[in-house]
């Protein structure tokens, strides 16, 4: 299997950014990191391996982005507004060096990405996916919570409301971004075992509002023999990633 690693100065961070590459061809697959993950997780949780087939077959070509989660979103020594200013230019580095360094990579510069993230790596890909829907084919989220309003200890502004999608998403009238949006083949998948309580909710809500504003996906609700947890999330991509076209 092809493996490159990457690493180059980001000027939106202003710090170095490291990605892993793993495929010759197929539809791109942005994989973000769970919560507070680096870009190395997916490969060192056996994810890898299990797309063995997908990768290997040129289905897929999987981009692990690295994550800024505990510099923006968990750091309680930051305030809340500096919060999600740090994930503002965290969405800088996605949009304006991750897909271009993609879109390059599989030498197109119009093909779509499919994005895919466990626990708040499902929160970013469907938070990418609903603000940017042009760039995406589909967003696999698993075990995600949507709404994330706990990470700023009661503070509210606007530039939280357009990063959270349970909150920017019902008002959403926009017609061109909406249509965009319900070209995307979304997936919203939780298991009902251990700590995934909270998950559940929010994926059955979050399912709620995408039926509301007339947006198509698939809502998977796994047994209770599946928890919040990486051998979880590995069942589940080897039913999911396979029918990535």
């Amino acid at each position: 299997m092809n493996r490159e690693y990457h690493k180059w100065h980001s000027p939106a961070l202003n710090r170095e950014m490291e990605l892993l590459v793993f495929g010759h061809y197929g539809r791109p697959l942005l994989v973000f990191p769970s919560a507070q993950g680096r870009f190395f997780d997916y490969e060192s949780n056996h994810m890898i391996e299990t797309l063995r087939g997908p990768i290997e077959g040129g289905q897929v070509k999987v981009f692990c982005v690295d994550g800024i989660d505990s510099e923006s979103w968990f750091n309680k020594g930051l305030h809340p507004a500096d919060r999600v200013r740090a994930h503002q230019f965290y969405e800088q580095y996605i949009t304006n060096e991750v897909f271009p360094f993609v879109h390059h990579h599989c030498r197109s510069n119009d093909l779509r990405v499919a994005a895919t993230g466990s626990s708040f790596g499902a929160f970013h890909a469907l938070n990418f996916a609903l603000k940017y829907p042009w760039n995406f084919s589909h967003a696999l989220c698993l075990s995600g919570n949507y709404d994330i309003r706990e990470r700023l200890d009661g503070y509210y502004d606007d530039s939280f409301y357009f990063n959270n999608p349970t909150d920017y998403l019902p008002n959403l009238e926009d017609h061109d971004l909406l249509e965009a949006i319900r070209k995307i083949k979304i997936a919203l998948v939780v298991g009902q075992g251990a700590w995934e309580g909270n998950c559940v909710e929010q994926t059955r809500r979050m399912s709620k509002i995408l039926n509301a504003k007339g947006i198509p996906h698939h809502l998977d609700l796994w047994g209770a023999d599946t928890p919040h947890d990486w051998p979880s999330w590995r069942r589940m991509v080897s039913v999911y990633i396979p029918q990535i076209s």
